[in-house]
């Protein structure tokens, strides 16, 4: 079996359905808080298991032995190590065949804050013993694309990035990359560090959104402090707005960037390049 946990979440939906156009669903099982939500893929033959990465209990008998698995990364900062340890924990007693984990960019020498839980549980497979592959996802196109409206609205993108260059992909494209690993041969005990054929400053993203939509948006720089406040004005709480800035700041230094192209070499195509997921969004509405 291919084992995904997380997967009705927004990357762990596109891993299903890419999964689902190379392997038979019987051979595809899920591992979910809520199954109702896993509903439509049961319809069409997944295996749905429920279990939550906060109650490692309900995590025995959701692995095999010989069973692939994708551990898609939580989602609650400052709790996630705890959570992945009790995957892995349940994964080592199976006896998996391949522990794959979604990590972040340069997650080993990473300055950003939001790297410490990813190294950690990188370091935590390792120590298990356990074959792998570290799917280390740069950012995601969109997180900017879905924030279009505000910045129409506006005219202004806040941040702390400075012309520091940033290589997103879509989550799709991430997606594809973590199922090629599942469904392909000699990925063991490898690390892909993984982001967009392209970078881009927040200063172009501005001005290629201002060129798209016809409407003028300014990118405007503020100290790493300033810009978790006002995140904080518009609802984000202290704790999350405090990460997401202080990766801006990393942003700035280069830790975002990556010319690699593994990306595009596991999915077997060049990434979307960002005018296009804005162009995609404007078009969304």
């Amino acid at each position: 079996m291919i084992v995904v946990t997380g997967a009705t979440g927004k990357l762990g939906q596109f891993v299903i359905e890419g999964l689902l156009k190379k392997v038979p669903a019987s051979q595809v099982a899920v591992v979910v808080r809520s199954p109702d939500k896993a509903k439509a893929w049961a319809e069409r033959g997944v295996v749905v298991r429920r279990a939550d990465y906060s109650e490692p209990g309900t995590l025995d008998g959701v692995f095999a032995a010989g069973d692939t698995v994708l551990l898609i990364s939580a989602n609650e900062v400052g709790k996630r190590f705890p959570q992945h340890s009790a995957v892995i924990s349940a994964a080592k007693k199976a006896g998996v065949k391949l522990l794959a984990y979604t990590s972040i960019l340069f997650a080993d020498r990473s300055g950003l804050s939001l790297a410490g839980e990813h190294k950690a549980t990188e370091e935590a497979i390792r120590a298990s013993g356990l074959p792998y592959v570290f799917l280390r996802n740069g950012w995601y196109v969109e997180n900017y694309t879905e924030h279009v409206g505000p910045a129409l609205e506006y005219g202004v993108i806040q941040g702390s990035a400075k012309d520091g260059r940033v290589a997103t992909a879509t989550r799709e494209e991430y997606a594809d990359a973590a199922v090629a690993v599942l469904t392909g041969t000699g990925h063991e005990n490898q690390v892909y560090e993984l982001a967009g054929d392209t970078a881009f400053t927040l200063p172009e993203y501005a001005a290629e959104l201002s060129r798209q939509s016809g409407k003028a948006v300014a990118y405007v720089d503020l100290p790493v402090p300033e810009f978790a406040a006002a995140l904080q004005k518009v609802g984000v709480p202290k704790p999350f707005a405090e990460v997401l800035a202080d990766a801006d700041g990393g942003l700035a230094k280069g830790e975002l960037n990556d010319s690699s192209r593994t990306l595009s070499r596991l999915i077997g195509r060049p990434t979307a390049p960002f005018s296009s997921a804005i162009r995609a969004a404007l078009k969304r509405g």
